[in-house]
């Protein structure tokens, strides 16, 4: 690491960094008591979690400025295992799954991230928007006047306050406002204390206390992979998100380790596994934060804020961090999504849409991003398969037929290879098969090329085949097919 990408992540305007930190943990906490509950343990545990991911990961990750973080989608895989097996276990397959993956960073399966389209990734930015916004509805709905006077009031302070200064972050200001009103006014509002318990104490490290036997390992290992693969998953996502906020790259691999060691080191102090949490991030990126800085600073304001400063917290109405979040999901939205639907092609707009739908009605990120990434492939492949292009051309003087192949054969357009050769025209002509334009792919593709051939030979059928590039040679010898030298 150079010296002056170090300067860049730690020190370039630290007070920006440090507010914008401020922004994201303010807007982390509903949604990680949230989440605690989701998956049946107390908030402290969520709360825990996030501040020691925070911190592991300001150092460890490859993606400056993004905020990781107890996430619902770790919860909601999590749930089962501490309904049936209670927090211990909870514990055991967290420091399992940050395991996992700091074995997938090392064997540097960030790659992966390139087989999710633009598309899927637009999808699964807007599905996390709308699930921001539907997180808020239960604080909304069913509301007194009072608390829909503050909730306007507080997205009225965040849009307006850049306008008179971009000093300090709008959603600090909308906080500080509404919670010096609420108190001054007596306002009878829900506060941060309703949400639940918040921690006494400083995380205490210690190891889960569970049997180190076969038995545990079998109750702890689907789950630790489980919580694996969602994790880096979303965290892959929200890091390509940033890389597009900012024009910058990031290191995948390296944030794959990195989250592996902060799952770790959070189940070693009494915390959920978490992961990248989107909503957030944009918040730190749009308020300023670019470099390491904000994601530490995200982490220890969060143990301040929760220890330190708790009797203040409490008194924060939870209608000024819905008026964040708000704001966030609408700022996270791809509004120019909705006009590409109109323009874009049809099966990107299905992809990206199906994206949406599934993760939407299932809540489940890890599972809408899956279900696109299929479709992007099944689309492709299907796209690629109609181009292959089969001309047949008839020599009557030399009485033969050449089929000029153009296009890649593979397991989708084999069939389509196949029934492009006409055996009755054929008779009493002898046939070339002309493969100069053409690419074998798999083994599909030559036992397609070998059934061509051996039903040609079958009705005494002269056949040749030309033009056979070097690599389907090769492959064609890799799985010793009776093709393999025939070329003539």
């Amino acid at each position: 690491m150079s010296f002056s990408s170090i300067r860049r992540d730690w020190s370039a305007n630290p007070l920006r960094e440090m507010l914008a930190g401020a922004v994201a943990t303010f807007a982390l906490i509903p949604e990680v008591i949230a989440f605690s509950f989701v998956a049946g343990v107390d908030p402290q545990v969520g709360l825990f979690a996030s501040f020691v991911i925070g911190i592991v990961i300001a150092f460890t990750g490859g993606r400056p400025a993004m905020i990781s973080a107890a996430a619902g989608s770790v919860a909601l895989v999590a749930a089962p295992l501490v309904h049936t097996h209670g927090l211990p276990y909870l514990l055991a397959a967290g420091l399992l799954a940050g395991v996992f993956q700091v074995i997938f960073g090392l064997l540097k399966l960030g790659v992966l991230m390139r087989f999710v389209s633009k598309s899927v990734r637009t999808g699964f930015v807007n599905a996390l928007a709308i699930l921001i916004f539907s997180a808020q509805l239960p604080h909304i709905i069913g509301s007194d006047a009072v608390a829909y006077g503050l909730l306007a009031a507080g997205l009225a302070i965040i849009y307006l306050a850049p306008k008179l200064t971009k000093a300090v972050p709008s959603p600090l200001i909308c906080i500080l406002v509404l919670t010096v009103a609420s108190i001054g006014l007596g306002l009878h509002v829900p506060t941060v204390a309703d949400l639940g318990k918040l921690p006494d104490t400083l995380p205490i490290f210690a190891w889960p206390e569970v049997p180190l036997s076969l038995e545990t390992l079998k109750i702890i290992a689907g789950p630790a992979l489980a919580i694996a693969m969602v994790g880096l998953l979303e965290s892959m996502m929200t890091a390509s998100v940033v890389d597009d906020l900012t024009g910058t790259p990031s290191n995948k691999n390296r944030e794959c380790t990195g989250l592996g060691l902060a799952n770790a080191a959070a189940s070693l102090f009494g915390g959920i596994a978490g992961c990248g949490m989107i909503g957030q991030t944009v918040g730190n990126v749009k308020y300023g934060g670019r470099g390491r800085l904000s994601t530490l600073f995200a982490g220890v304001f969060l143990l301040i804020l929760m220890v330190l400063l708790k009797p203040w917290v409490s008194q924060v109405p939870v209608a000024a961090l819905v008026a964040i979040m708000v704001t966030v999901s609408i700022d996270t939205f791809d509004w120019s999504s909705l006009r590409a639907v109109i323009v874009h092609p049809k099966m990107s707009t299905t992809v990206m849409l199906a994206t949406v739908a599934v993760t939407v009605l299932t809540a489940n990120l890890a599972l809408g991003v899956a279900v696109g990434v299929l479709m992007s492939g099944v689309f492709f492949t299907f796209k690629v398969a109609r181009l292959l292009d089969i001309k047949v051309e008839r020599e009557d003087e030399a009485n033969r037929l050449t089929y000029k192949v153009a296009g890649q054969i593979f397991f989708a357009s084999a069939d389509l290879f196949i029934d492009a050769f006409d055996i009755e025209e054929a008779t009493g002509m002898s046939v070339r098969i002309d493969l100069t334009n053409a690419h074998f792919w798999d083994i599909t593709a030559i036992a397609a090329l070998e059934k061509v051939i051996d039903r040609y030979k079958a009705h005494a059928i002269p056949t040749t085949v030309i033009g056979l590039n070097q690599a389907s040679s090769t492959l064609m010898r890799g799985v010793d097919s009776q093709m393999a030298l025939k070329e003539v």
